[in-house]
Formats: structure tokens, sequence, C-alpha cells
């Protein structure tokens, strides 16, 4: 695909840009930017910084008219699971974003494209860039249609740990542990793969960038299976 054409991305989601050139810096790596020659001004990380502040006021609007008698504890854990880099990455592949995003041709080759964390990242700049080309109308629009929605799906990963150690916890018998299966890649950017066991039994796999993202993925892969 020529990912030089976000066309097919903005009838996703259902926003058209009059400046093309946000979405552009929106979806360039760092990576890109520097084999351009234009540095990392001209990637992602600025309009991330501002996604970012648009995405929290935002969501914190949304908590805080949609569940009034809930404290401020509740508010707040509510908002970190929808707005977590997981359940941004979720966003991410539901929209097919990954696949606009330009790369550099190291980062492109080590996996950046499925990477959580940038997809997390690209997330928020994409929200930065709808702010800055169509005002908080249009960033809040798009962030109620693709962020604050499947909220169950998002929970249970958020929670995924804890929900499995609940729910194993209910036979006094069984022993739920994790498991580092392997460890690869340099100091800076490890990719770890644990499972998640119950007894002997490996009831889920996955993998993060640390050993606790990884657990969670196992653990958030478990749950969807409940096949033990």
């Amino acid at each position: 695909m020529n990912r030089l054409d976000n066309k097919p991305l903005q009838e996703r989601i259902g926003y058209l840009y009059k400046d093309e050139k946000l979405l552009f810096q929106a979806l360039t790596h760092t990576s890109y930017a520097n084999e351009l020659g234009k540095g990392k001004h001209q990637s992602y990380e600025r309009i991330e910084f501002l996604g970012d502040a648009v995405l929290e006021m935002v969501s914190s609007e949304y908590f805080y008219q949609t569940y009034p008698d809930k404290p401020e504890g509740d508010l707040t854990k509510m908002r970190a699971a929808s707005v977590c880099e997981q359940a941004l990455a979720i966003t991410a592949r539901d929209i097919g974003l990954g696949e606009h995003i330009l790369f550099g041709r190291g980062e492109e080759n080590t996996g950046g494209r499925q990477r959580d964390s940038i997809l997390a990242d690209v997330v928020e700049a994409l929200i930065g860039s709808i702010y800055l080309d169509g005002g908080i109308e249009e960033a809040k629009a798009f962030i109620m249609r693709f962020v604050l929605n499947d909220l169950d799906r998002k929970q249970l990963f958020y929670d995924a740990k804890s929900i499995l150690q609940e729910r194993v916890q209910k036979d006094p018998n069984a022993v739920l542990s994790y498991r580092l299966v392997s460890e690869s890649g340099p100091e800076h950017e490890k990719e770890f793969v644990c499972e998640a066991l119950l007894g002997d039994k490996v009831i889920g796999r996955g993998s993060g960038h640390s050993k606790k993202q990884a657990q969670q993925h196992a653990a958030y892969e478990a749950l969807r299976r409940q096949d033990w």
C-alpha cells in the first residue's frame, strides 16, 4: 500500500483534514523524520504532547458527567483503564492506524509497526492533529467514537491480572503463576514473552516490553480464551 496516501484512514475515522500536513506529521515516527533530515520536531512527538492533554480533558469530562455518584478515586481508575497504553493500542488496531505510520528502515525492521507504545503515541498524535485542524468538538467526536468505546474490553485488559486472580481463587486448590519464556532485543527495547499457568497448564501467553506488560497480555489472553 502507499503509506503516503492517507485518504483511506481519513474515511475510516470519518474526519477529512483541511491541512493534511498535520495528519502527515501525526503519522511520522522520529526515525522517518531523521531519514528525511528534518529532525525530531517534524515527527509526531510535539503533536502527541498536545493530543495527550486533549484526551485527558475529554475523558475526564466524560467520566465526571457519566458517573455522578463515583468518587474521585474510582473516576481516576476508570479513566486510566480507558486511556492507558494498551487501551490506545487497541484503538489503533481497530482503525488500522499502524499500517499508515511512517517509519525509518531500522524501526520498521525491528517491529515498530506492532509496538503498543508507538501505536498509543500515534493515537494521541492523531487526536492532537484533529484538534489543531478542526477544533475541540472534532477531537472530542473522535475520542468518543474510537477511544471511549468498548470500555468493558479495555477495562478487562487493564485489570486482567487481578481479574484472573479473582477467578482462579474461586477454586481453593488452584495455583496461578507466570513464567518468563523468552527475553530478546537490545537493552532499551527488550521484548519479553510470558505464560500464565494454572498449575502446570499454560492458559495464556503474551509479550511486551516489560515482564509486567507481558504478564498482563498473558492474563488477558487467558481471560479471552476461558478454556481452562
